[in-house]
């Protein structure tokens, strides 16, 4: 299993032979633009509305024959631009070819954001946990801390992908505790300074959460790791 940071919240994970996107924000995104017709992939898991989570995932599934896997209401608004789409809801899961994905809560909103102002509601936010190759990763999307990530723990975590950014989702304090829930092998940060509102020292989360017995990794964009 491999993962690769893209900045923001967006990450590739190939697994079993196959490639997901989580969060795909390439095209726009400030930590370093990629083209989506670089990043090949099989599925585009998208946590919820917000573009910064679903900048690319229309092209990417243009580009590459790619399913987008998304909660009900968001994979519908994307079957309807003819995107080949997978629909889950929280609770919920599929078993691939590949492993198997499921969509978990998350305290967040999911609204798209369309010209002129206005949000549209589309369906519930999430996150997602992966398990494949007998690992299980989990996506937390943008979300508040809650106490039911001691559920989403409780099979046991390789890997945790959590925000720290603060304003919008957990800061690095909620973050930390979201660890003492999840109890994840290794958790690595995101959705943190891409803009000026969401300003965090991924280094000093890093140390507070070693402090208190959890292993931290910080990644830089375009890094990779084997899991």
């Amino acid at each position: 299993m491999k993962l690769t940071y893209f900045g923001h919240s967006c990450f590739l994970l190939e697994v079993a032979g196959a490639r997901l996107v989580l969060d795909p924000y390439l095209s726009e995104n400030p930590h370093g633009i990629v083209d989506p017709a670089t990043v090949p992939c099989d599925y585009i898991l998208c946590s919820h509305a917000h573009e910064d989570h679903i900048c690319d995932a229309v092209a990417l599934s243009r580009q590459h024959g790619a399913t987008i896997v998304a909660a009900y209401e968001l994979a519908e608004h994307f079957a309807a631009q003819g995107a080949a789409t997978l629909d889950l809801m929280p609770g919920g899961g599929i078993t691939l070819p590949w492993g198997r994905l499921d969509l978990t809560p998350a305290v967040h909103s999911s609204a798209l954001e369309l010209p002129g102002g206005e949000n549209r509601a589309m369906g519930v936010p999430s996150g997602f946990v992966v398990r494949a190759e007998g690992r299980a990763v989990y996506h937390a999307g943008d979300t508040a801390l809650f106490g039911d990530m001691r559920l989403i723990g409780r099979h046991g975590l390789d890997l945790a992908l959590l925000p720290i950014g603060d304003r919008y989702t957990m800061g690095p304090e909620d973050a930390i505790e979201a660890l003492h829930l999840l109890r994840p092998r290794l958790a690595v940060p995101m959705h943190y300074n891409t803009t000026d509102k969401i300003r965090a020292d991924p280094q000093a989360f890093a140390a507070a959460a070693a402090r208190v017995g959890h292993t931290v990794k910080v990644m830089a964009p375009r890094e990779s790791i084997a899991l």
